[in-house]
């Protein structure tokens, strides 16, 4: 059990979003290290990325991308180095393509808006007690010429596809495992008395790159996630796992967790995991 006055900071793929919603509706620790400016009304924020992670990270669907994150806002990588996209007359942060309704009007204002938030990311991993990420994909792209992760293929919501430079890869067990575990050990050193909670993201894969059909590359997906988050319990004490995965998409709840387009889910399973995770806090 934590203290009643623990500190949460909230990251990871979509499910994600809801953990963190449902610690400020419990009146818990949810550490909010970038806020929105000012007297922003809460659905502007919300659509600029603001109080939905501890910091303005947008999505971080795969242990690579959190590692990426982690190495730069500890000082391990430069964040400059990093790609930022033409977009039209603006720029995009290739970081977080979607984090802004618009472009920003100009690279330097890309990059200035993003080490803001790895400034932020970085004080969340100091100032928190417990560090949940929800672990979302083992599918993901990255450059092949400098490894740089991307949350999305370039060509999607942002950026131009290029078959020579963009490689799709399904991570398995030893990447995400090895992935994790190094993102960990570098928030501990900022943070040495650190607890990390991992849960695994219920939602499916709505497509795949890997060739394989949907319902199988999700379960492989799944699968490998599900594995290494329990390793990663298993064999470090100050790492948890909390079974949100399981109480969504397990036979015991009949199915009646979902929407009926079987892939997002209900408020009702929603409520029901976060009332089992505040439970434990």
């Amino acid at each position: 059990m934590l203290p009643a006055d623990a500190r949460f900071a909230t990251y990871g793929s979509c499910f994600a979003q809801h953990i963190s919603r449902a610690l400020q509706a419990r009146g818990l620790g949810w550490l909010n290290a970038q806020p929105a400016p000012g007297r922003t009304p809460p659905a502007l924020a919300e659509a600029y990325g603001y109080g939905v992670f501890s910091a303005r990270t947008g999505n971080i669907y795969t242990a690579a991308q959190l590692l990426a994150l982690v190495r730069m806002a500890l000082g391990h990588d430069d964040p400059d180095a990093a790609e930022v996209w033409p977009d039209g007359a603006g720029w995009r942060d290739s970081l977080r393509p979607a984090i802004e309704p618009a472009p920003f009007a100009s690279r330097d204002e890309a990059l200035m808006s993003r080490r803001s938030t790895l400034r932020a990311f970085r004080r969340s991993i100091a100032g928190a007690d417990v560090f949940v990420f929800t672990l979302g994909l083992t599918e993901g792209w990255c450059n092949a010429v400098t490894g740089q992760p991307y949350p999305m293929c370039p060509g999607t919501a942002a950026g131009v596809f290029d078959p020579a430079l963009h490689l799709f890869e399904n991570h398995r067990h030893a990447r995400v495992l090895a992935d994790l575990t190094a993102a960990i050990a570098l928030m501990r050193a900022e943070n040495p008395g650190l607890r990390v909670l991992l849960t695994v993201s219920p939602v499916p894969l709505t497509a795949t790159a890997s060739g394989q059909h949907v319902l199988a590359a999700t379960t492989w997906s799944k699968s490998v996630l599900r594995a290494v988050a329990g390793d990663l319990a298993a064999d470090d004490p100050g790492v948890d796992y909390f079974p949100s995965y399981e109480i969504i998409s397990a036979a015991p709840a009949r199915g009646a967790f979902w929407e009926p387009n079987l892939r997002s889910v209900a408020r009702a399973g929603v409520e029901t995991v976060m009332g089992a995770i505040s439970s434990q806090a």
